[in-house]
């Protein structure tokens, strides 16, 4: 495993190479870094050449300036692409990867994208629950009364608090530049680029995945053209981790066709 670093629309980017033949890149989800896809890589570098890389903001790469939304992040990923000079490509998405993956496909790319697989991605939102609507205007008036003047004043640390009360773990654990790239992120839904993916495309799902439900992949399947799902019992949003032989296995017979 070979590791890399770049400079990527001002930022550095660290990466890794691995394996040789068709190049597979790996998209990791949010709050991933390259270590977490070991298995993944060393399965697929067995007849790839394997690509992973800390997404800005993660790992040894530098976070953006300015919190950044999925454009700007289709712009990273093919500025990345492009660098490397590589003319086509399989892709994988984990999660976060995957959403930025499947509003890519409907750009008009100067790479050729072969086949895709998605792994527990992200990018269907769905209707908020009662309690959760609740909740997240109570934040909203809690961080307009943290703004004003006086409660600044009083009480300089009020916003972190709420933020830290209110937000996930992944948002607690955010800088102030991407908690404000992961609200602009996670609410933009965009099942209606699926149609867009005119290329073979394998989803794999955890059964017990509740940070994408089965659900999506339901409705990622029905809309993606030629999508095939294969989901794993008593797995999770990690499947890949927790059962990695069978998921490389997988992978292979999709990527080369059973070779």
């Amino acid at each position: 495993m070979i590791k890399i670093e770049t400079i990527i629309d001002g930022l550095k980017i660290n990466y890794i190479k691995k394996g040789k033949g068709k190049t597979v890149l790996i998209l990791p989800g949010w709050g991933t870094v390259i270590n977490t896809y070991n298995t993944l890589i060393d399965g697929v570098s067995e007849y790839a050449n394997v690509i992973c890389l800390d997404m800005p903001g993660f790992g040894d790469s530098d976070e953006p300036k300015n919190a950044w939304n999925i454009d700007n992040f289709i712009d990273f990923v093919i500025d990345f692409i492009e660098s490397q000079k590589i003319k086509e490509l399989d892709l994988i998405g984990h999660s976060n990867g995957g959403r930025i993956i499947i509003k890519m496909m409907s750009r008009k790319l100067k790479f050729k994208v072969n086949k895709i697989i998605f792994i527990g991605s992200a990018g269907i939102v769905h209707k908020k629950s009662l309690k959760l609507r609740i909740r997240t205007r109570i934040f909203k008036i809690g961080k307009k009364i943290a703004l004003s003047k006086l409660m600044k004043k009083i009480f300089p640390d009020m916003l972190n608090k709420l933020q830290s009360y209110f937000g996930s773990d992944d948002y607690r654990n955010s800088s102030p530049v991407m908690r404000e790239t992961m609200v602009k992120i996670i609410n933009e839904d965009v099942r209606e680029y699926l149609p867009n993916i005119k290329v073979p495309t394998l989803l794999i799902w955890g059964e017990r995945d509740i940070a994408t439900p089965l659900e999506d992949a339901k409705i990622m399947e029905k809309m993606i053209p030629d999508a095939g799902l294969i989901m794993i019992k008593d797995c999770t949003h990690y499947v890949f981790l927790e059962n990695p032989a069978y998921v490389n296995l997988i992978i292979k017979n999709f990527l080369t066709g059973g070779k």
